[in-house]
């Protein structure tokens, strides 16, 4: 397993990120970036939408165009600017809380509709930046600062709800393993449909627990493994794998890839043509115009 960490030099970014010292996000931004190229899509043709928490800074770092908006609402305004050009390249960015949380409602409906976007999720296992809460992907046992005997809420399965609900890409990927994180993000944005990629990132100021090192001891890759991401029982089995064996065994990799039609693709509006293309000069407004005002 290899961990790297990158300076603000190689990060190519004009603001210096205002990450922890050896957060897992300075991690996961060359591996975003790089996999951005590796897509082959092109930065003005790209939004990276995100909600609050320490994920949220992400769109700040790189060269695209970005949108910061509520905190658990990153999934309605990233389908929204699908839905209004569905030409633009799409990447949702969320925590654990902001997404499985809060959030928790449109992850479900989002997958089911498959939209063509990409949601990566920052799984640190906590919440970071409100300084260190218990979160819905927390371990039982946990001690945090509203659990402070211990979780006792069975953990957020994201990836076993991703595959039952519909998404059509499910992914899980390492913050100390950028060319592998890398490879999973570009094939996350180069498939058409709903693409989930979650990323176990440490937060090494409120998670003792989950550090780089104990990700090092328990994680291994399926593809290492022979499997396969095309049977969708074989899938589920794999993502209950690591609290089946109390996560003395935690898989990495590909879990799941299928086609499916898109939700905006079935849309007659923008058939022919996007929403933002389309003539709306002869569209008389004023009747909404005076029911609404």
């Amino acid at each position: 397993m290899v961990m790297m960490m990158a300076t603000v030099e190689e990060l190519g970014v004009k603001e210096k990120p205002q990450w922890c010292p050896g957060c897992g996000n300075l991690s996961l931004l060359p591996a975003l970036k790089g996999a951005i190229a590796d897509a082959g899509v092109n930065p003005h043709e790209t939004v990276i939408v995100s909600g609050i928490g320490c994920s949220g800074k992400t769109s700040h770092y790189v060269n695209t165009y970005g949108f910061e908006g509520l905190h658990g609402r990153t999934l309605p305004v990233a389908s929204g600017i699908k839905i209004a050009n569905p030409e633009l390249t799409v990447i949702a960015e969320g925590g654990d809380g902001d997404g499985y949380g809060i959030g928790a409602g449109h992850f479900v409906h989002i997958m089911r509709r498959n939209y063509d976007l990409t949601y990566i999720v920052h799984d640190n296992q906590i919440y970071g930046l409100t300084t260190g809460q218990a979160s819905p992907t927390s371990l039982l046992g946990m001690k945090t600062k509203t659990t402070p005997y211990g979780v006792i809420e069975t953990p957020f399965n994201p990836i076993a709800n991703a595959i039952i609900n519909g998404a059509t890409y499910v992914a899980r990927g390492f913050a100390g393993d950028i060319p592998h994180l890398r490879g999973l993000i570009a094939g996350a944005i180069r498939h058409k449909g709903f693409a989930l990629v979650d990323i176990f990132q440490p937060c090494v100021t409120f998670n003792k627990l989950n550090t780089y090192e104990w990700f090092r001891q328990r994680v291994y890759k399926l593809e290492d493994a022979g499997y396969k991401p095309v049977d969708k029982e074989a899938a589920i089995k794999k993502a209950l794998e690591d609290s089946e064996s109390d996560y003395k065994k935690v898989p990495i990799g590909l879990f799941y890839k299928e086609e499916r039609p898109t939700y905006e693709d079935q849309l007659p509006q923008i058939k022919n043509r996007p929403l933002m293309k389309q003539d709306i000069s002869k569209i008389d407004l004023s009747a909404a115009y005076k029911d609404l005002m």
